[in-house]
């Protein structure tokens, strides 16, 4: 597919488009090939990308930091619209409203900058805030659901939606923003509770500890592979079966957290694809259980892994 280079040029500016881009360098399993990328710089410029893509016919894809996609070695001849541009972050008394494209981790600093207590729990979660508030993100006994109160969003139509309280749907890796594919979060509201600073970022240190003790963050991923099924620990399950370590190409369950692949070198899509295969495989065997993707395809000719 020829996408209309100068029509979103013209949308977005010619500084804001990059061709030819390797999308592994926009995604933390650092695997993908080239595509075209977009970063509108407001929400105008996302309901016309929206607009030219339904009025030419040509597909998109909209990425936050990358950090649970797993992209085609092919690359993708659509086009990727990437939050970037929408990473503000404002404070006005107990409220946080971050854009959604700013990064999670520096919304949780801001907030504990600022004496804010209630989102401690989200400073080691990698990813944008709007992925956050779409997947309903949690750590360590919190979750978005217990502190996001209104979000601004657009649809792939460019119509704007505002979610307020129960409006968001928020469930386990659940929210209404997944509901409809290719809804962008343009801002979210968080609201928390003052606290003593000291405490919140001593909290936050212990906590980034523990995820560092007990997570391959030292090699790329996407994060935990599987959502957790009911009753089990995917984990667990994976560990049992003898499966750390295992190793396709450059894809490898990973030796310290069972519930992770990891790209230990070189690893291509292809290779993860047939490791997550492989581990919904043995636990189906061995426990009959079905194992869910976390992670969203991007090129792969699929809507879910």
């Amino acid at each position: 597919m020829t996408l209309p280079v100068e029509e979103i040029k013209k949308a977005v500016g010619a500084e804001n488009l990059l061709t030819g881009e390797p999308l592994s360098r926009h995604t933390s399993f650092h695997i993908g090939g080239e595509c075209t990328i977009a970063l509108p710089r407001s929400p105008e410029a996302f309901a016309e990308l929206f607009s030219l893509s339904k009025r030419l016919g040509f597909p998109v894809f909209v990425l936050g930091n990358g950090t649970n996609v797993l992209a085609s070695d092919d690359g993708w001849d659509g086009l990727v619209i990437k939050t970037k541009g929408l990473s503000k972050i404002g404070i006005n008394g107990n409220t946080v409203t971050a854009g959604g494209g700013a990064l999670l981790s520096r919304t949780a600093v801001a907030a504990a900058t600022s004496g804010l207590s209630g989102l401690e729990f989200a400073h080691g979660i990698p990813g944008s805030v709007g992925g956050a508030v779409a997947m309903n993100a949690g750590a360590y006994g919190g979750e978005m659901s217990s502190v996001v109160r209104r979000t601004l969003c657009i649809t792939p139509e460019g119509n704007t939606l505002t979610l307020s309280g129960a409006d968001h749907h928020f469930g386990y890796r659940h929210s209404a923003v997944i509901e409809t594919p290719g809804t962008v979060v343009l801002e979210t509201e968080i609201e928390l509770t003052p606290g003593n600073r000291e405490d919140i970022e001593e909290t936050m240190r212990a906590l980034a500890a523990k995820r560092k003790a007990s997570q391959p963050l030292e090699l790329p991923s996407a994060g935990s592979v599987f959502k957790r099924p009911q009753g089990h620990f995917v984990g667990a399950m994976v560990q049992e079966l003898g499966l750390k370590g295992r190793t396709v190409g450059g894809a490898q369950v990973s030796e310290k957290h069972a519930g992770f692949i990891v790209n230990v070198g070189g690893a291509t899509a292809a290779d993860v694809l047939d490791l997550i295969g492989i581990v919904r495989s043995e636990v189906q065997k061995a426990f009959g259980v079905c194992l869910e993707c976390e992670i969203r395809p991007l090129g792969l000719g699929r809507e879910e892994i």
